[in-house]
């Protein structure tokens, strides 16, 4: 057992130098940066992925092809729930349903928000982040769909606080 004792501190060490075992202490290529340099503010956004761009436009050009039947049956809508009378009276079950039928078409847009969503989602899942100029794309398509679910949504409380919905 004394003859083992000599070597036992020449092993350990050994082990602890032995390549993959245990990661190195050499200064890392990171270490070597200047930590006392400005970071550029406004780095570059970069391309634009031209099928995230199609598939964007698409969800917005959806949201916004929908504003006109939207329209036309918030009208109608309007005007049943101001010939709406008692609750649960004919005239006020022709108003509800006028107002699912408009709840109905919002699904339009919210699909299209939806789809927005999933892309980014894509985007993440991908490649763990999203590109600045993809992101940029994103967060342009979601404004435009989300100042449309905006409108529509504040016509469907109205009309459903009026109608004591």
């Amino acid at each position: 057992m004394r003859r083992f004792v000599p070597y036992l501190p020449l092993l350990l060490a050994a082990a602890c130098s032995a390549p993959g075992v245990y990661p190195s202490l050499a200064a890392r290529a990171t270490e070597a940066i200047d930590p006392r340099l400005p970071i550029d503010p406004a780095p570059s956004p970069g391309p634009l992925d031209p099928a995230l761009a199609d598939r964007l436009r698409a969800a917005v050009s959806t949201a916004r092809g929908g504003i006109a039947e939207f329209d036309r049956l918030a009208r109608s809508a309007e005007r049943a729930a101001a010939a709406a009378g008692p609750r649960q009276s004919e005239s006020w079950i022709v108003a509800q349903q006028a107002l699912s039928a408009l709840v109905a078409q919002h699904g339009v847009t919210t699909r299209a928000a939806g789809d927005v969503d999933a892309l980014a989602g894509e985007r993440i899942e991908a490649a763990r982040w999203i590109a600045p100029a993809n992101r940029a794309a994103i967060e342009d398509a979601a404004a435009a769909i989300g100042a449309i679910d905006n409108a529509q949504s504040a016509i469907i409380a109205r009309l459903g606080d009026r109608l004591g919905g």
